[in-house]
């Protein structure tokens, strides 16, 4: 299959150190992180054009690199990383080796491609609103947001810094707490999770298919704790939690990039564009308001997300978009998407999709949230679950709306 993964303009392969833990494996990285020597692209043309080749490699590539790992190239991306669904006007969409007739979800769309395709072991990407955590669930593959800040996003292409993430894809849960381990520099033996919180109100904004393919999961989930618990986070409140992540994500966006924006006049993609004109237009008062929102679903999540707490929720709530689909359709699934990946993005709070299953004949994803900091606990989780005995099923009744 021709996967359609990397980038034309570069072709960069690195070899790593001698010796390290990830000694033997091969990666690749986002088309959004500095690699010394090339150019950033960051999935535009324009972006390519305007900045010279990067004179420092990227943290979190470099510390790739110090591990063992080799470096084998950069991948195609959404255009500015401003996108969920794998499409570039200028570059084209990457392959699903998952499911060949639909999108691989974006923006990390390359590195998804690329690691589902098994052209490397794992792979770097960038997760704002979901650009991770999507892909992961659309091409049937193990991916991590970290906690916020938890690790450097120096030497990649801003959006909405605030959200921004290093990110990381793999095919098993073994080499993705590989991977944890050394971007995150943890080297102690993680503590064990304490209870489980199943959120209902999320588990009901999944398609009914999808559900149905997480339920097993669930109940293996449930099966490793003695207290675990149905809740609900906000119930019909995070659609509003939608608007306040949209709403500073956009104004970082344009806080970001849009004085290049002006001043370059870049062609860009018409939903790119307009996802940037909404940043612009958004005011200080409506900045001022959905930051004191935000602060108030930090609070109800630190609550609810107590030491050694596990919370799972669905990563997306559908399959993949065919690939033929037209744009009202793309634009439904991230409107039905976004209530799921802005939980952990407005709380600056780590989480890993899993593949769970099938609907539709298209991969899909559950994923589990930890506290913030703790990482290494919720890589361990995740590798242990999946090493476990076959899921056992779970009540098969969709939490009621």
């Amino acid at each position: 299959m021709n996967l359609d993964a990397y980038t034309r303009h570069e072709r960069v392969k690195i070899s790593g150190a001698e010796d390290g833990p990830l000694r033997g494996t091969v990666f690749s990285a986002k088309d959004n992180y500095d690699i010394s020597g090339h150019r950033t692209g960051a999935g535009s043309p324009t972006w390519l054009q305007t900045h010279n080749k990067a004179t420092k490699t990227a943290p979190a590539v470099q510390a790739m690199l110090d591990a063992g790992a080799m470096l084998l190239g950069k991948t195609l991306m959404d255009e500015l990383a401003y996108g969920l669904t794998g499409r570039n006007v200028h570059y084209g969409t990457p392959a699903n080796p998952a499911a060949p007739e639909r999108v691989p979800g974006g923006s990390s769309s390359g590195s998804a491609a690329a690691v589902a395709g098994r052209a490397c072991d794992f792979a770097l990407g960038t997760d704002t609103g979901g650009s991770i955590r999507v892909p992961a669930s659309y091409c049937g593959l193990f991916g991590m947001r970290p906690t916020h800040g938890r690790i450097s996003t120096e030497g990649i292409v801003p959006l909405a810094p605030s959200f921004d993430t290093v990110g990381w894809f793999a095919r098993d849960a073994d080499l993705l707490e590989r991977v944890g381990r050394a971007l995150l520099d943890e080297s102690a033996e993680p503590p064990e999770p304490a209870r489980l919180l199943v959120a209902t109100d999320a588990m009901r904004l999944a398609d009914a298919d999808v559900y149905s393919a997480l339920l097993p999961w669930i109940g293996r989930a449930k099966s490793f704790f003695e207290l675990a618990y149905d809740i609900e986070i906000a119930g019909a409140g995070l659609t509003d939690w939608v608007e306040t992540f949209r709403t500073l994500s956009g104004a970082e966006a344009w806080s970001s990039l849009g004085q290049w924006i002006d001043e370059v006049q870049p062609r860009m993609a018409p939903d790119v564009a307009a996802r940037f004109g909404f940043g612009k237009s958004v005011s200080p008062a409506a900045v001022a308001e959905h930051t004191g929102r935000r602060e108030a679903i930090r609070k109800r999540m630190a609550e609810l997300m107590t030491e050694g707490t596990i919370l799972c929720i669905p990563s997306a709530a559908t399959p993949a978009p065919l690939r033929e689909d037209d744009e009202a359709t793309f634009d439904r699934v991230r409107q039905r998407t976004l209530p799921l990946t802005c939980i952990a993005g407005l709380a600056g709070l780590p989480q890993i999709s899993l593949p769970a299953g099938f609907a539709q004949d298209a991969p899909v994803g559950v994923s589990f949230i930890a506290p913030a900091g703790e990482d290494a606990m919720l890589l361990n989780f995740v590798r242990l679950l999946t090493s476990a005995s076959e899921p056992e099923p779970e009540a098969d009744a969709k939490p009621e709306a």
